[in-house]
């Protein structure tokens, strides 16, 4: 039995730094990848926070994902002011989902 109790703490701990790593993961790859020059998390800089792009796409589900990803690679302009987002090739399409996942990640749970 405590085998057991043990096992599944040992699991729900696992799970849960999963969810931690992901937000480290997202956040080094922004970094990596220079989103953090015109971008900050929470902050407007050159673009807009990271999170306020989050609330605005949150709970669209996977298609959503395509778009920013789309979004990240190809660039865009008008939906966030007058200031256009350049187009980031050097992304590659896999890095650019994450980064798409990771930035949804960021939109406060709905209540």
């Amino acid at each position: 039995m405590h085998l057991k109790i043990s096992l599944w703490m040992a699991v729900a701990s696992v799970l849960g730094a999963g969810a931690v790593q992901a937000q480290t993961t997202g956040l080094d790859l922004a970094k990596n990848k220079a989103c953090m020059a015109c971008h900050q998390v929470e902050a407007k800089r050159v673009g807009p926070p990271l999170k306020s792009v989050a609330e605005r796409y949150a709970g669209q589900g996977d298609a959503m994902v395509d778009y920013l990803a789309g979004k990240i690679r190809g660039g865009g302009r008008g939906a966030w002011g007058a200031v256009p987002m350049p187009a980031q090739t050097q992304v590659s399409p896999e890095d650019a989902r994450l980064l798409a996942e990771w930035i949804l990640s960021l939109a406060p749970p709905k209540q």
